[in-house]
């Protein structure tokens, strides 16, 4: 019996890792619902917009300029969705930020101000005429060892969206992306 103990030892470690593991994929799955949320729902605005868009099917004047150089075309956009997904990403409505951000508001404008220095989004302006949104803003920014990022995101409904990034990589150098979608 001497095999017993050890291998009594290592099924109650295995029964307790099981037990555990069990234990923890049965928990409910905790989701955002809009009565929660803080802040402006970036999130569902910019889905609301995407469906909008690829159910209208615009045609878009769109330039995109790389370091200087400008290339446009007139297109059709076949997934708004992820056309518009840098503004998506930039949701700041994280259960762990719900204090991260400051808020000024005036009679047409809210204004989003990240108070830690960590976060990417470091600002959300929202622009309003009688209660609909006229305008969102949206300035990121990243540091790390290897590069910075920032970019500043423009959205007009029914008008027009405007990219503007500038990465510097270490060893590469800069690069600036500016991209416009007119429609």
């Amino acid at each position: 019996m001497y095999w017993y103990k050890p291998l009594k030892k290592y099924v109650s470690f295995t029964g307790l890792s099981l037990l555990l593991c069990c234990g923890y994929a049965c928990k409910p799955e905790i989701k955002e619902t809009g009565a929660e949320l803080k802040y402006f729902d970036i999130k569902e605005y910019f889905k609301t917009q995407a469906d909008k868009l690829q159910a209208q099917n615009p045609l878009v004047n769109k330039s995109v300029k790389h370091n200087g150089t400008t290339e446009s075309k007139r297109l059709s956009i076949g997934n708004w969705e992820r056309e518009l997904s840098s503004f998506t990403e930039s949701d700041i409505n994280k259960p762990a930020w719900k204090s991260s951000y400051s808020i000024d508001s005036s009679a047409n404008t809210v204004t989003y101000k990240a108070k830690l220095p960590e976060l990417k989004t470091r600002e959300v302006v929202i622009s309003k005429k009688d209660g609909k949104v006229t305008g969102v803003v949206v300035v990121n920014d990243t540091k790390n060892l290897l590069y910075n990022t920032s970019e500043r995101l423009s959205y007009y409904p029914d008008s027009c969206y405007i990219i503007n990034k500038i990465q510097t990589v270490k060893v590469i150098g800069a690069n600036s992306y500016e991209i416009k979608g007119k429609f």
